[in-house]
């Protein structure tokens, strides 16, 4: 740490309590008061290095002899620094450092220890090392701490905003540029040389935790200004946030922090401040932020009840990069007042309509006419983005299916706030529609089919058609679709079979000289093969048969009100068991995480979490 030695005369004082005496062996004739501490000084020595001074004392000059009294209760930095002026002024030995600069520094101009009271006065002792401070990191910090307790001086002397464009000059130089000397090397226990230390990016993040937030914000602002990577910008944000915001922590309670801890926790008024402060800070450029970060950030505002401003700039920021989500985080508890549903489906529901929003932007920018190399690379991971969105959506809806007391209008909404071309298989939606339908047995044959029309029967797999084609949960109508589906998925794989078939056999017999020369030859093989052909023919024909079949006896089943089973016995004649038990295994849900509610309590309302359509 830098430091300065100014005067040379030995310790002169010597304290008493509450009362400093100098020891020189003359009486005091004058008597400084700050706060408490009395100092007993003579007059010379004062007036003739403080403007100040000189002027108090000749006001209170007495003609009686007796000690005057002044009451200095104003003066930058209090009895503290009134000390070492003191001892300046009796050119005691006393010593710079960056701890105490400041204080002098503003003291000396309060007492107007200018030069014209001496050569080499407090002013330009304190200012020349000051310059000296600012040259070093941490000495500048240190000075720049002890700010906070002469601000208003300290910003009236431009010190804060001097050590500020100091600290962001460094922080924004490039580390590589200079080697700082950390750690000293020892051979056989003597000094031989320093050794630097290669530094990273966020070598800074630290050393300005300790700063108070507004000293931190205008940190913050000078190193933008200066320059600075955006993504290294967030990464001071998030160390200063980590460490200021216990609610932060993962192991922390939604509602109370672990009352056993002995560090000293930041009320939730000053945790609210902070965390407003920091998302107004936050970079806005895309992907600077870990999603995982922002939804952090997002839950702990819940939890603090932040500025509805706050929460939707950090409900926008999350939609901005939904498709870099997990769904472990978009699980949030709900925690308004009037919880209803075990998750904040509303919450969710505005993040995906931000997404959505800027993917529209983002579509609409594309001219339909000229298409460049660049827009179509932007095209195609937009189409990659969307498309991880609806597969979470779908996982989403799954998780909070169960939950009886989803309404039917915000499961639908959620659903089809994302686009048909986003899901190549509707195995996701189905897979959340058939967990909400057994979860809510009580909705109207009018609502199952609102909910059955979230999903494309075209775009489910074999697994899919076949466990829908038997799900009882589902509308008639939707499982003839499903059947007629497969049917014609089946039928349109036979007829390309057929089709690559012919051309390789017209390919294998390029003329009928050369048929007819080898006709001897591969005749058994032809017999063989136009056997198999005509079975598959005989197979589609059948299949035709009874798809055509299975439509009239539909239409007998709805003008009679018959069961519906005969249509799965008819199709589960036909489908391969093996595939169904695959996909039942498959339907089942994965456990997910179980976040604690307000109370600490999980509540599953009458629903359980799975999937069980057997």
């Amino acid at each position: 740490m830098a430091y300065m030695k100014l005067g040379s005369k030995s310790e002169a004082f010597h304290r008493d309590g509450q009362t400093w005496h100098c020891t020189s062996g003359l009486q005091s004739d004058v008597t400084i008061e700050i706060g408490e501490m009395s100092f007993h000084l003579h007059k010379f020595p004062l007036l003739s290095r403080s403007g100040l001074l000189e002027n108090l004392i000749g006001e209170l000059t007495t003609t009686d002899g007796s000690s005057s009294v002044l009451q200095l209760n104003q003066l930058p930095g209090g009895a503290k620094s009134f000390e070492l002026v003191a001892k300046f002024c009796y050119g005691v030995k006393i010593e710079l450092t960056s701890m105490n600069v400041v204080c002098l520094r503003c003291a000396s101009e309060y007492l107007q220890m200018t030069e014209e009271y001496g050569e080499g006065n407090l002013i330009a002792q304190t200012e020349s090392f000051l310059n000296e401070v600012f040259g070093n990191w941490t000495d500048t910090i240190k000075a720049l701490e002890t700010c906070e307790e002469v601000i208003p001086h300290a910003e009236e002397l431009h010190i804060v905003s001097r050590c500020i464009n100091s600290l962001a000059m460094k922080a924004c130089a490039d580390p590589k540029l200079f080697n700082w000397p950390v750690g000293t090397v020892f051979w056989n226990g003597i000094c031989t040389a320093t050794k630097p230390h290669p530094m990273s990016d966020d070598w800074w993040y630290e050393d300005v935790s300790f700063l108070s937030l507004p000293l931190y914000k205008r940190l913050i602002q000078a190193v933008e200004e200066g320059g600075m990577r955006a993504e290294n910008i967030a990464g001071a944000l998030v160390f200063y946030a980590k460490k200021y915001i216990p609610q932060m922590n993962r192991q922390s309670s939604f509602k109370n922090l672990n009352s056993a801890s002995t560090i000293s926790i930041p009320s939730e008024a000053d945790q609210r401040a902070l965390l407003e402060e920091i998302v107004e800070l936050l970079p806005t450029q895309k992907g600077v932020i870990h999603t995982r970060f922002l939804l952090r950030l997002l839950r702990t505002a819940m939890v603090l009840q932040v500025s509805p401003s706050c929460r939707e700039n950090l409900e926008r920021r999350v939609g901005l990069q939904l498709d870099q989500a997990s769904l472990e985080d978009l699980l949030m508890p709900n925690m308004g007042y009037s919880v209803e549903t075990l998750y904040d489906i509303d919450c969710f529901q505005r993040i995906l309509d931000h997404f959505m929003s800027m993917d529209n932007q983002a579509s609409t920018a594309v001219s339909p006419c000229i298409v460049e190399e660049s827009q179509l690379m932007e095209g195609t991971q937009s189409l990659t983005s969307i498309t991880m969105v609806a597969n979470l959506v779908d996982a989403y809806l799954a998780d909070v299916a169960p939950d009886v007391n989803l309404k039917f209008p915000k499961f639908q909404s959620l659903a089809a706030a994302v686009p048909d071309y986003a899901r190549p298989l509707s195995d996701g939606i189905y897979r959340a529609i058939d967990i909400y339908l057994k979860a809510h047995q009580w909705l109207t044959d009018s609502e199952r089919e609102q909910i059955c029309r979230l999903m494309n029967c075209q775009k489910l797999s074999l697994e899919a058609s076949t466990h829908a084609a038997q799900n009882e949960r589902l509308p008639l109508r939707v499982i003839v679709q499903v059947l007629f589906f497969e049917q014609l998925r089946l039928r349109t794989s036979i007829s390309g079979w057929f089709f690559v078939s012919d051309n390789l056999e017209n390919s294998q017999n390029p003329n009928s000289s050369v048929l007819e020369l080898s006709k001897n030859e591969d005749l058994n093989g032809r017999e063989g093969r136009g056997s198999s052909v005509e079975d598959m023919r005989e197979r589609v024909s059948e299949l035709e048969k009874e798809c055509e079949s299975m439509r009239e006896e539909f239409q007998k089943l709805v003008k009679t009100k018959r069961s519906w089973n005969i249509f799965c016995r008819r199709k589960s004649h036909h489908c391969n068991s093996k595939s169904s038990k695959h996909f039942n295994a498959k339907m089942q849900p994965q456990p997910q995480p179980q976040p604690q509610s307000v109370n600490g309590d999980r509540h599953h309302g009458n629903g359980v979490k799975g999937h069980s359509a057997q």
